[in-house]
This record gives C-alpha cells, sequence and structure tokens, in this order.
C-alpha cells in the first residue's frame, strides 16, 4: 500500500479507523470521531488537507470547546492580560455572560452575539460593564480564529465595545479650595496632587516619599498602585506605556501642604500612609474625598480631578504637546513625538497654575469636558 502523502491512519483494536495529521499549528490532531472503514478515513483526510491548503480549516475539536473553558483559558494563559483586567472579565463572565459560557465556541455565530448583547443591554448591568464584556469576548474570539476554531470572529456589532465619550464634570478653582479645606486633613495632598497635577489614584497611592523632591518642585511618577476589586490583594506595577513614567512639576502654592503631609502623615518609604500605619488603601481615599465631596456640594468624581488639571493647565496655554507630557495620556510612539516639546517648559505650566490659583475664580472655566479615555 503506497505511504499517503498527508496524515496517517491506524486500525483500531475495535476494528474502527482513527486518522490523524500535523495541523498547522505543528502538533499532531485526531479526527474528532473514528471511522469505519479505512476509505473512511482517507476521504475525511482528503477534505482536511484541501481546508488547510485553502486556509478554511477548523480545528473541530478545539471548536467543541465551551466559551468559559476557553475564555478562562484565554486569561490565564495570556501575558498582556493584568490582575485587574483578569478579575473584571472573570467578574462580568458571571453577571453579564452566563448564557455564552456553556456554548461550544463553533456556535456563537453572529445571531447569537447580538442576541445576547440585545440582553444584556436590556438588563440591569451598567454600560460600562456591557461595553467590556462585549471587548472581551470579541477578544477571545479572535483568539479563537486565530487558533483554528472558527473561521471569522461573530462579534461584528459597530461600536458595541466602545463606552463612548463621557461628560466629565470639572471642579473649579474655588471647589477644589472647599473640597481640600472639608477632607481630613491626611487626605488634602491626593486631592491637590490629583487637581493641580494631573496624578491618578494608583498614581498618587504608588508614590514613595523619594518620588517627591520638593527642592525641585517636581514629583516623580514611577508606578500604579493596582488594588483588586475582590480580594484585599494589591501590588505595584509598571504604567500602561513610557508616557507613564514621568515628571510633573509642582504648582508652588502646593509646597506648604507637601511640608505639611511630609512632616506628619508620610512614612519612612511610601508617601502616603492610613491611620492604621499600612500603606494607604486607594479605597480609603475614594471615602474621604466622597465625605468632602457632600459637605462641598459638587458632584465630581475622585477621577474628574485630573479632568480639572488637565483644564486648568489648558487654561494657562498649555499645549497639546504639554499636557500629554504632564499627564502621561499618549501611546510610546506619541510620548516619543511630543518630549522635546515640553522640556523646560512643565515648569512654566506649574507657575502658572499658582497664578490661576491666587486669582480664584478670575478665570472662567467650562462646567464640564468631554474625553475620551
Amino acid at each position: 500500500m503506497a505511504r499517503r502523502r498527508f496524515g496517517k491512519v491506524r486500525k483500531l483494536p475495535s476494528g474502527r479507523h482513527q486518522a490523524s495529521f500535523i495541523g498547522p499549528n505543528g502538533q499532531r490532531q485526531n479526527a474528532p470521531h473514528t471511522f469505519r472503514t479505512r476509505g473512511d478515513a482517507d476521504r475525511w483526510l482528503v477534505k482536511v488537507e484541501a481546508d488547510i491548503s485553502r486556509g478554511t480549516w477548523l480545528d473541530e475539536k478545539l471548536g467543541l470547546e465551551l466559551f468559559g473553558v476557553y475564555a478562562k483559558a484565554y486569561l490565564h494563559e495570556n501575558p498582556d492580560v493584568g490582575r485587574r483586567w483578569e478579575e473584571t472579565c472573570l467578574r462580568n463572565m458571571r453577571l453579564h455572560m452566563v448564557e455564552l459560557l456553556d456554548k461550544p465556541l463553533v456556535s456563537i455565530t453572529a445571531p447569537v452575539v447580538r442576541s445576547w448583547h440585545a440582553k444584556a443591554q436590556a438588563g440591569k448591568g451598567g454600560k460600562t460593564s456591557i461595553a467590556q464584556s462585549y471587548r472581551f469576548l470579541r477578544a477571545v474570539m479572535n483568539q479563537a480564529k486565530r487558533d483554528g476554531a472558527i473561521l471569522t470572529n461573530p462579534c461584528t456589532i459597530k461600536g458595541a465595545g466602545s463606552e463612548g465619550s463621557k461628560e466629565r464634570g470639572i471642579a473649579n478653582v474655588t471647589e477644589v479650595s472647599a473640597l481640600v479645606d472639608n477632607i481630613t486633613p491626611r487626605y488634602r495632598a491626593a486631592v491637590l496632587l490629583a487637581a493641580w497635577c494631573g496624578l491618578r489614584r494608583g498614581e498618587i497611592i504608588g508614590l514613595a516619599v523619594v518620588d517627591l523632591n520638593l527642592e525641585a518642585s517636581e514629583v516623580w511618577v514611577r508606578r500604579n498602585h493596582v488594588e483588586l476589586l475582590e480580594t484585599a490583594e494589591s501590588f505595584d506595577k509598571d504604567p500602561k506605556t513610557d508616557a507613564g513614567k514621568r515628571p510633573v512639576s509642582i504648582p508652588p502654592h502646593l509646597r506648604p501642604y507637601l511640608v505639611e503631609h511630609l512632616e506628619k502623615w508620610a512614612g519612612d518609604t511610601w508617601l502616603f500612609m492610613g491611620r492604621d500605619g499600612r500603606r494607604m488603601r486607594g479605597n480609603a481615599v475614594y471615602q474621604a474625598f466622597v465625605r468632602a465631596r457632600d459637605k462641598v456640594g459638587v458632584t465630581v468624581t475622585f477621577h474628574d480631578l485630573r479632568h480639572t488639571g488637565q483644564t486648568l493647565a489648558a487654561s494657562t496655554g498649555a499645549t497639546l504637546a504639554d499636557l500629554k507630557k504632564r499627564l502621561g495620556h499618549s501611546s510610546t510612539a506619541a510620548a516619543n513625538r511630543y518630549m522635546h516639546a515640553v522640556d523646560g517648559r512643565d515648569k512654566e505650566v506649574a507657575e502658572q497654575l499658582s497664578k490661576l490659583a491666587a486669582r480664584g475664580n478670575a478665570v472662567a472655566l467650562p462646567r464640564t469636558i468631554v474625553v475620551k479615555h
């Protein structure tokens, strides 16, 4: 009998025949079922070879794997998935994707996705978590396509993965001052660094004492502190991009507050410490901010303070390049392109911010700003 050019067939003790071949992934693949005759197995291998040559071959066994099992493996094995995003996806699977979990990958078609998405939109889930769920589903199905489990990605709903542009509230100068006056003193520096330097909450909690250089009027963002939502686990990680690691010039009017913070509330290593002598939790800052916000009567969130800082800096005449450098809000390529534009100008921006603070509300600022994340 002539040796097969593609694949091989062997007779099992049961009398049936098993077909196998080396797939595009370089691994031997067995047919998902056995065959009554050798001829049936040969014909199946001929079809597989043709499908591979046309680029239409699918791994039938993998295609039958349940979405829930495959999706969890994707989260566990993908080096680009961070712990916080993994936690978010697992939570969304439990809350919003239950009807997809026990479906084989090949059965998740475009109509199935549209039906699931329509039900999710009509349910009690928030728009943000539904958009996150859709993005996660699309990413998993893209991987399934690369693995040869499906031929095309069924996630084709335009805009379903986008949360859209949000109207972000901003606080004016008087409101920022009121927040600082009404918050528990231990947390004042956090509000000031967010509102006047544009730091994120995780960047603030991640600051070490050595990152604050008052002689140079500069704070260095070197890390982001991440806190998981469903456990008490927390850890430091690098900012998402090189642009995220940055020096930020401090407006001079912040200096007295920061000096007081260093003297009274900073630790030996970390700039922000809790009442219990341990590193401060981001939620503690948030709760203190909410209490102060309620007293003042403003509706901004703590993250909105970052956008307040962006708007205040823009009102001083800072350019787009200045803002991107100051806020670390660009891709690596963009950061490299803009890096030279603001060297030496960030301190000028900080000086102008203090002048703006001294004028109070003399400069009218918009109540909202539309931002894209």
